[in-house]
């Protein structure tokens, strides 16, 4: 009995002692992550990162907050007609309706998106009005559209004739089948740090091509499609969102950053996550990350999987590793 005594007051004063520990002494960031890249970067995803990078830096360059520079890039993506997977001449629902998912994060912390939302051209500054004056996260469907025209914004036809010639076409077989890569390009995911080194993020998309009329991926999801912490850094991710969902891969992996995981390292075991639990034969998930000391990371499941990367003046497009 009096070990028994002993050991239970050996174990109270070893949970006092560390209850009296500052916060600072657990789950902080590695040292390098705490330091400030003052050059700012902007990190995006497939080949539309490169006019999204340009349009990002634009704002950076001339002094703009790192949230106007998340917004202004995505914004190249969602206004241009020849695109598939984003904004205008997004491939449609099953039912030939061109619904939209966004969302956006600065470095404060404050998050804002929208969810099946229709006939708006820009969502992601839908989110942005949503996360700046309201005191909600996320609208959806009817109410974000509402929502949208109120604040000034205006119907406009998203559905292309080249998108619903697609649509017609794949309506003769109705049949639903993921392509990995399919024309290189997907959401948009996009992380920007300014010259002060504050991080922020945006993600937009039209969502998988010919799905379920309702469905909604992960890119309107904070945490799953995009997530920023400004002490520690920020990822975002694309490909099919149901799967990084299931895995809230963009807040796991700056959790892993959190620990002491450099980008790299935490986007390949955000990857290790999804291979370990499903079948991803043909499944594609790629994430980006950076960090505040300006490293940063990207990694797949599958090869085909790029990104581009607007860094010390160079505006540039690189291949991502992959597990596979």
């Amino acid at each position: 009995m009096s070990n028994r005594r002993s050991f239970l007051k050996k174990l109270t004063t070893a949970s006092v002692g560390a209850s009296l520990l500052p916060f600072s002494s657990f789950a902080r960031p590695a040292t390098r992550a705490n330091s400030k890249y003052k050059k700012g970067l902007v990190i995006s995803t497939w080949n539309h990162g490169i006019p999204a990078n340009k349009a990002a830096w634009n704002i950076i360059k001339n002094g703009g907050t790192a949230v106007d520079a998340a917004e202004m890039g995505a914004r190249e993506v969602e206004k241009d007609p020849t695109g598939q997977s984003v904004g205008i001449g997004g491939l449609p629902d099953r039912d030939g309706n061109v619904t939209l998912d966004a969302c956006i994060m600065d470095s404060n912390g404050n998050a804002g998106s929208v969810a099946y939302l229709e006939e708006i051209l820009h969502p992601i500054s839908v989110a942005r009005k949503v996360m700046d004056d309201t005191p909600h996260v996320m609208l959806a469907g009817d109410g974000a559209q509402r929502f949208a025209l109120d604040n000034g914004f205006e119907k406009t036809n998203l559905l292309t004739e080249a998108s619903r010639q697609a649509w017609l076409k794949w309506a003769k077989e109705a049949k639903y089948a993921p392509i990995i890569n399919i024309e290189n390009h997907d959401t948009i995911g996009l992380i920007s740090m300014d010259k002060n080194g504050d991080l922020a993020g945006s993600c937009t998309t039209s969502g998988v091509a010919y799905k379920m009329n309702g469905r909604v991926g992960d890119s309107p999801i904070i945490g799953a499609g995009l997530f920023v912490d400004n002490e520690v850094g920020a990822a975002t991710a694309t490909g099919m969102g149901e799967f990084v969902m299931k895995t809230l891969g963009s807040f796991l992996i700056v959790e892993f950053m959190r620990q002491g995981m450099s980008p790299q390292e935490a986007c390949e075991e955000g990857i290790r996550r999804i291979v370990e639990r499903y079948d991803v034969s043909s499944i594609q998930v790629g994430y980006l990350a950076t960090n505040k000391a300006g490293e940063v990371g990207a990694f797949a499941i599958h090869p085909g999987f790029n990104y581009a990367l607007y860094k010390n003046g160079k505006n540039e497009l690189f291949n991502s590793p992959s597990h596979l």
